[in-house]
């Protein structure tokens, strides 16, 4: 089957994305962001639903929800992710050492035992578990329930890692927009950042949601200076769709913490840095993309309004926090 290429923007930078007319038929949450063909976007990605995947060392692993990303190294040295959701193996992406190409490799979700207990220790000498070594041919070119995230997650990862040094950050924030304004609510996950999202669309009047789990904030320098930062709408947004193709200045960070009362206070210096590290997606291990990513960081925490919300789930925490950093 040929493949076709689509291009992309999303916060004013571009990819691309080449596969079969199947696959990216099914990637629906991308199309308010198509564009036009570019010269030199700044990552592309091909998906390849036929072909092996080269085996790789795990250096690295991160766990949650039920989803895994096991970061490695080819025998060349380049950089890998191994995504698994619900204990089956989604795809592995193969990265160019700057991030600006890569290949994602489906792998129609083979079932392994556990994810802890997923290699034995000969396995991991030879970089490989068998649930790698290929696809059946009868499944090789059909679109699994699989395989969306998988192409989720790689766009994901090669948008942090390219764009870590343009001062932009792909955040784990749910976002509303209110008086052209968009606020972005922090939290570990559970903690009730859609929740107190959604309390914001039930009580404060004019508030949308712009996205509900990884929207993208940029830094701009405007005239005389002075710094500004803006938060856009992007393809990923969690379990809620809601992938809208749209801007707004920020007018603050609200991070969210659980209490039997409702309070707010502002975030000062190494406070509020410390409040924002946690939620911008990143390869910290890598020293270029750890420093643009502090760089970014520190303006964000030096420039933007950051709050500390400890709150109930209700409308009396909404309405404080709205009437404290509107």
């Amino acid at each position: 089957m040929q493949n076709k290429t689509i291009y992309y923007k999303v916060a004013e930078h571009f990819f691309s994305v080449e596969a079969s007319e199947e696959f990216l038929s099914q990637m629906t949450n991308y199309a308010p962001f198509e564009t036009e063909s570019v010269k030199v976007p700044a990552f592309s990605l091909v998906v390849h639903t036929d072909t092996d995947a080269p085996v790789y060392t795990e250096d690295t692993r991160q766990e949650e929800e039920g989803q895994a990303i096991l970061c490695g190294r080819t025998a060349e040295g380049l950089p890998t992710f191994d995504f698994w959701l619900h204990g089956k193996c989604a795809g592995i992406l193969v990265c160019e050492k700057d991030f600006r190409k890569a290949n994602l490799f489906i792998q129609q979700g083979r079932e392994i035992p556990t994810l802890v207990a997923m290699r034995t220790k000969e396995q991991s000498s030879k970089c490989c578990p068998p649930a790698f070594a290929g696809m059946t041919e009868e499944g090789a070119q059909k679109v699994t329930h699989l395989d969306i995230p998988a192409v989720n997650n790689s766009l994901m990862v090669l948008y942090s890692l390219a764009t870590a040094d343009k001062l932009t950050a792909l955040f784990h924030a749910a976002v509303i927009r209110h008086e052209d304004r968009g606020y972005l609510f922090l939290g570990k996950s559970g903690t009730g950042k859609s929740t107190h999202a959604r309390l914001w669309l039930q009580y404060i009047k004019g508030s949308t949601l712009l996205n509900d789990d990884n929207p993208i904030v940029r830094l701009f320098n405007a005239d005389g200076g002075k710094i500004s930062a803006k938060v856009y709408g992007s393809p990923w947004s969690g379990k809620t769709p809601c992938c809208k193709n749209e801007v707004v200045d920020v007018g603050g960070f609200i991070l969210l913490s659980q209490a039997p009362y409702n309070k707010i206070f502002s975030l000062k210096g190494v406070a509020a840095y410390a409040a924002l590290v946690p939620c911008i997606s990143g390869m910290r291990w890598d020293k270029e993309i750890a420093n643009g990513i502090h760089q970014t960081e520190n303006a964000l925490a030096t420039h933007v309004p950051v709050w500390h919300l400890e709150c109930l789930p209700d409308e009396t925490a909404a309405k404080l926090c709205q009437e404290t950093i509107a």
